[in-house]
């Protein structure tokens, strides 16, 4: 009798890596240290098979092709590098990240967090389940998970600006624990008149998000914002009269070596990088109101 494909959250790679990428965000927003970097380090990076795995799910979940052939042939090719990975190191991997998720954090809070695209990453955890386990499977629910997949591949292609205003749609619309902490930190910490995060600083943590195995390219995105804010600074700085508001504004900018120190980006730094978003944000508004 043939099996019924059974989706499993806590087992789907690329929902593990998204759930602790929030909470990479969660922990930044709060101005604490973060576990999950180190976590993410330790179980994604590029000799794991954890790693190795979710390149193969973003290869399905981000590309995009006009042509159901050259849709077919990308499925094909990542399910020949899905049956190359180890069903044994994977299923180690995955016990030993979940085990450690729940020594850091509470189980029903970090797993109950809503995934925006759980179709589709749903329907590749069981397309990758019925390729690659040696068992037979429901006909009906491996035709449909493929074929979503597939739907996936060739819908039309979203552009950047499209894109954009998705992201921070799904910022304002996330988990509401997220968007409560984000509102709170933000009138404890930038000043009770900010209550959302403007694009700047949406598209720094996206950049610390997804580039936190990948040291090289966030310390080149956060050098050049430092360099562009430190530039901006600078060209306001003759125009404020007040004698302390200009010191403590050449102090600002003076600072803004100390943000390209270091071969490693952490959370202080993005979280003082934020907050220099709001003062370029702030001395804009003085000059043009």
């Amino acid at each position: 009798m043939a099996r019924k494909l059974k989706h499993s959250k806590i087992k789907n790679t690329s929902i593990l890596f998204e759930l602790l990428t929030r909470q990479i965000t969660a922990d930044v927003l709060a101005g604490k240290s973060t576990k999950s970097v180190k976590i993410v380090k330790k179980y994604f990076n590029e000799d794991t098979e954890l790693g190795k795995e979710l390149q193969l799910y973003r290869l399905l979940s981000e590309k995009h092709y006009e042509s159901e052939s050259r849709a077919n042939d990308l499925m094909n090719i990542v399910l020949k590098s899905r049956h190359k990975l180890s069903n044994s190191k994977l299923r180690s991997e995955k016990y030993n990240l979940i085990k450690e998720i729940k020594e850091n954090y509470k189980s029903d809070d970090f797993f109950n967090g809503r995934i925006s695209n759980f179709k589709l990453l749903a329907s590749i955890y069981n397309t990758f389940q019925s390729e690659t386990i040696d068992e037979t499977f429901n006909p009906e629910q491996t035709v449909n998970a493929k074929f979503t997949v597939l739907e996936h591949i060739t819908s039309k292609k979203i552009s950047n600006k499209e894109v954009k205003a998705h992201v921070l749609k799904e910022y304002n619309k996330s988990d509401k624990d997220l968007r409560l902490l984000a509102y709170q930190i933000l009138v404890d910490k930038f000043n009770t008149k900010y209550k959302t995060l403007n694009e700047s600083q949406k598209n720094l943590l996206k950049h610390y998000i997804n580039n936190v195995s990948n040291t090289n390219s966030l310390r080149e995105f956060v050098a050049t914002e430092s360099s562009k804010i430190k530039k901006e600074l600078k060209k306001h700085l003759p125009k404020v009269n007040d004698t302390i508001t200009k010191i403590k504004l050449t102090e600002a900018v003076n600072q803004m070596d100390n943000m390209t120190k270091g071969k490693i980006v952490n959370e202080k730094q993005v979280l003082t990088l934020m907050r220099y978003y709001e003062l370029v944000k702030e001395i804009k508004n003085v000059h043009t109101s």
